[in-house]
């Protein structure tokens, strides 16, 4: 079956009680692990520092588990919810994200992080409106470019599909670069050139937007749109000797730390460089580095098998998707996950630019959490349509 054909008016099969039985336990318990394992790095990383913790060791460990336990919830509720009517809030979703990335940039509401206005400051937590954003995009411009082939009968994209993908993301593409969030900016990319190649266009539309790309990052540092400390920060890729102790302290340090794990590791609570918090941002950004120093190769190699798990599932979901949208979401969640695992994983090995992206699942955030479990429940809502027919 084409990409766009539209899916059979078949009857379902199955009840929805059923629904848990039918699920991808594999996929589920990937995740799982992935937070489980997050859970005890975080832990690491932060039980021995007063400043953040307040002087309770548990404080990082147990907002993880509960971060863990609110996304579990929209997880399930957005697994659970009628295909059509997930069609149906996609836009809505899509608008709210938007809302958000536009609040972020108002003096007073929006709250500097690390050089980036991404965050809104609540009282009882912190958001950061661009981690939904990703799962909007997708739904998006999948709704978009699954109606248009549904509707006109068509077997694949044509040129004017696309361009109002383009559109489409364009809004919140260009938010994100005010904030500015490049780590953001580069998962967009990779999932609306995913989304464009799954729909069926000609080639030579992912040839233009690889050209494109280039073309706008060489026009973004000539014209220096991009702050100070993110050109140190590619400076600091390209010569991760030239600034130790400015834009490449953090790499180095990750690096350190990780070569100090050798193959099995420290320990857990162990290790030199977490301990003794050489390493910025560890909880989070460089959640990685402690994985790599007190669990060893092995433990680190475990975290990216667990990975290659999820992707594998998340992959089997796109490829049995009986309809264009399902497909497509599927698809662009797929590449956001890959993508941005890759970058954070880099990063901290010196082999990708910092961006300040988290490492889903694993790194502390509730944002990330709660927006990569929304989308776990929307693979597992796809997969039990499959199920229905």
């Amino acid at each position: 079956m084409s990409l766009l054909t539209p899916p059979r008016q078949l009857r379902p099969r199955l009840d929805r009680r059923s629904a848990l039985w039918q699920a991808d336990w594999v996929l589920v318990i990937g995740v799982v692990a992935l937070s489980a394992i997050g859970a005890l790095l975080i832990w690491s990383a932060t039980y021995q520092r007063t400043s953040p913790t307040g002087g309770n060791q548990y404080a990082f460990l147990v907002r993880h588990a509960l971060n863990f336990a609110v996304g579990l919830v929209l997880a399930i509720g957005a697994a659970v919810t009628d295909h059509r009517r997930v069609r149906t809030l996609a836009p809505f979703l899509y608008a709210a994200s938007v809302v958000g990335l536009i609040l972020v940039l108002v003096p007073g509401v929006g709250v500097v992080v690390n050089g980036s206005r991404s965050w809104i400051q609540l009282p009882w937590m912190s958001v950061q409106p661009s981690e939904f954003a990703k799962l909007a995009v997708i739904v998006g411009m999948a709704l978009l470019i699954a109606e248009k082939g549904e509707t006109n009968h068509r077997k694949e994209a044509c040129t004017i599909d696309v361009v109002h993908a383009l559109v489409v993301v364009a809004v919140p593409v260009i938010l994100v670069i005010l904030q500015p969030d490049l780590g953001t900016v580069m998962v967009l990319g990779s999932i609306v050139f995913a989304i464009i190649a799954v729909s069926g266009v000609p080639k030579r539309w992912l040839l233009g937007m690889v050209t494109v790309s280039i073309v706008v990052a060489a026009l973004a540092i000539h014209l220096k749109v991009l702050k100070d400390y993110q050109l140190a920060r590619f400076a600091a890729f390209a010569d991760p000797s030239q600034d130790v102790k400015g834009a490449g302290y953090n790499v180095n340090q990750a690096r350190i730390a990780i070569g100090n794990g050798g193959v099995f590791g420290q320990g857990l609570f162990h290790g030199s460089q977490t301990q003794n918090a050489f390493v910025p941002e560890q909880h989070t950004d460089f959640v990685f580095s402690v994985a790599g120093e007190e669990l060893g190769l092995i433990g680190a190699g475990g975290i990216i098998l667990l990975f290659a798990l999820v992707l594998w599932r998340a992959l089997r979901i796109a490829v049995n998707a009986r309809d264009a949208f399902g497909r497509l979401v599927a698809a662009g969640i797929v590449c956001w996950f890959a993508f941005q695992a890759f970058e954070n994983i880099g990063m901290t090995l010196g082999i990708m630019p910092v961006t300040g992206l988290p490492l889903p699942f694993v790194s502390y955030g509730g944002s990330s959490m709660f927006a990569g479990l929304l989308a776990i429940g929307l693979l597992q809502n796809i997969h039990l349509r499959n199920h229905q027919f």
